[in-house]
């Protein structure tokens, strides 16, 4: 079995939302974890993350407990960054034994090519967003902003932008533009399989030409991703077990 979540936002809303949003995905990550062979988390763990060379964000400790208890154990955990965490340095892989991916990549999963993607700078309707993206990412601005900035007033900075800036509605522009992508990329390629996040819609397609999956938005609907050798499930936690989705939620043309 492996799973994929997305757009869990640690550090988005007030310490007993927080709280609650780490139970839960602990507690969905023990109900799986007798039969889990590998674990994918597709951007935007956290809703702000800036890694200094001696500093971390604080908080979630027990979910990333839960990390290096199971990669230790030979799980093989893979964190593919969002467009709110993408400044890791060396923290996850080196403390917790997690695998960061900053970029679309595939594998092959259970005898599918699996693509995955968070889905920034994907679309067409975030043009500005696209532009400056590689700006965001590359390693001279980001070791200025560093370097210049002490960690709590960096770190409080980007929680400030997010808060004030980022979009937290579903834009169905983004939706169509993400959906558009993922049958681009079944089209052209021998994927079989997208699993992407970002959009905070969850959304399964079933076209001739493979599988879109879109995990939605663990933190605020619960909903994550699964596959095994009969397929791919999308499903949501409801505090106590994982059921699927809500099937007026999932499209099939």
């Amino acid at each position: 079995m492996v799973l994929f979540f997305s757009d869990i936002h640690f550090g988005r809303s007030d310490a007993e939302v927080e709280r609650a949003n780490e139970r839960d995905l602990i507690a969905c990550l023990r109900a799986h974890e007798a039969e889990v062979e590998r674990l994918y988390l597709l951007g935007d763990v956290f809703d702000a993350y800036i890694e200094y060379h001696h500093l971390v964000p604080r908080g979630f400790v027990r979910f990333q407990a839960l990390l290096a208890e199971w990669t230790e154990r030979g799980v093989p955990v893979t964190y593919l960054v969002g467009n709110h965490d993408p400044w890791h340095r060396d923290y996850f892989e080196r403390e917790l034994g997690v695998r960061v991916v900053f970029d679309a990549f595939d594998e092959p999963l259970f005898g599918r090519n699996v693509y995955m993607a968070h889905g920034d700078g994907l679309t067409t309707n975030t043009r500005f967003y696209n532009r400056i993206r590689p700006l965001l990412r590359h390693p001279a601005p980001v070791w200025m902003y560093r370097t210049l900035l002490p960690g709590d007033l960096g770190l409080g900075l980007a929680k400030w932008v997010k808060a004030r800036y980022g979009n937290k509605e579903v834009l169905e522009e983004t939706v169509a533009g993400l959906r558009a992508h993922a049958r681009r990329i079944l089209t052209e390629t021998d994927v079989e399989l997208v699993v992407m996040g970002h959009s905070h819609q969850p959304a399964f397609h079933v076209w001739p030409e493979g599988t879109y999956m879109n995990l939605g938005y663990w933190h605020g609907a619960r909903t994550f991703g699964r596959l095994t050798e009969k397929g791919p499930q999308l499903l949501r936690w409801n505090g106590t077990c994982a059921g699927a989705f809500n099937p007026s939620s999932i499209h099939n043309s």
